[in-house]
């Protein structure tokens, strides 16, 4: 049984799929996007996950961009954000734009992932 569908975002598709995988195995239905922003917003407007899980190793703008929209958009508003990883002034614009999102690191992703799961 699964634990819940997560969107993962990541501009590396090889880590992307690799990121994917891993919550996979671990009981999750995981869609990725790791091209375009704006496909990933319709696929989440389309079909809400549990949650948005973005990574933001790689091009931060881009995954800030993205879960903005969703934050500003009335269909997607109440989805969870996780924001995973990232540092300095990228990882400073998001927490300053996004307040209410969690900002962790890659391996405190299951604990938090945890609160998500359908019972």
């Amino acid at each position: 049984m699964s634990k819940g569908r997560l969107f993962l975002l990541h501009w590396d598709k090889e880590e992307a799929e690799a990121f994917a995988d891993n919550l996979r195995q671990q009981g999750w239905d995981v869609d990725v996007e790791s091209e375009d922003g704006g496909r990933a917003s319709k696929a989440i407007k389309l079909e809400p996950p549990t949650a948005v899980v973005t990574y933001l190793t790689l091009k931060p703008s881009h995954g800030l961009a993205t879960t903005e929209y969703l934050a500003e958009t009335k269909s997607t508003r109440h989805i969870p954000l996780i924001f995973v990883g990232g540092e300095g002034e990228g990882l400073a614009k998001t927490k300053a734009k996004l307040p209410n999102a969690k900002y962790i690191s890659e391996d405190q992703l299951s604990k938090t992932l945890e609160e998500y799961e359908k019972p």
